[in-house]
């Protein structure tokens, strides 16, 4: 782990890998929840995690100084919300990403709805998340030429990522689904983002 800081009140923090960020991630949100550890925002990436808006910069020196001394737990395979979202599996991707794996489409679709992702972060647009959880043998390329709109809801694959596009957009990922009926951004709802780092995803097939 290595700390640095940033501007007056803000610390980044650098891990070895995913599932590093992934637990520190989990053990600040139960520092916050317990009052060990007070700051405003918490933002994980893929190996890192952005702590900003301590009340004083002495605040999060303290903290930066503490940090490498926690003991942070594995994430726990069940830990977090659990978010169900059905897909109809109707995507122009779908064959390739078939092929790719050298399976049956209908094996994809059997792959992807027993397998349990975790937003690992967000980014791209609001309330896109990126969602961790598929193996590496299991990895596809992006597309060779990106669309220039991917309508809201396709869900998608890159490398080892997943995820479900929350508004109409260009995009480069390989289109396999369509979520059903899910409002993944919300500016009346709190958070706004249905999927926020931490969430538990599963796909349930809407054939």
């Amino acid at each position: 782990m290595i700390v640095h800081p940033v501007g007056r009140a803000a610390l980044l923090v650098e891990l070895d890998d995913l599932a590093g960020a992934q637990a520190f991630h989990a053990e600040v949100e139960r520092r916050r929840a317990d009052g060990r550890v007070v700051v405003r925002d918490v933002v994980p990436a893929a190996r890192t995690v952005l702590l900003d808006g301590f009340a004083t910069p002495d605040a999060a020196r303290r903290v930066a100084a503490d940090a490498p001394g926690w003991s942070v737990p594995p994430l726990v395979a069940d830990d977090g919300p659990l978010v169900t979202l059905r897909v109809r599996f109707d995507g122009p991707d779908l064959d390739d990403v078939a092929r790719c794996w050298d399976v049956a489409p209908a094996d994809v679709v059997a792959r992807l709805t027993t397998t349990e992702l975790r937003v690992a972060f967000g980014g791209f647009a609001p309330g896109f998340g990126y969602l961790a959880g598929l193996p590496d043998e299991l990895a596809v390329p992006r597309r060779a030429t990106p669309r220039t709109v991917v309508p809201a809801g396709a869900v998608a694959l890159a490398g080892t990522w997943a995820g479900v596009y929350p508004r109409e957009s260009p995009g480069g990922w390989q289109i396999v689904g369509t979520a059903v009926d899910a409002a993944l951004w919300d500016v009346d709802r709190d958070p706004p983002a249905l999927l926020v780092p931490g969430t538990r995803v599963r796909f349930e097939d809407d054939a």
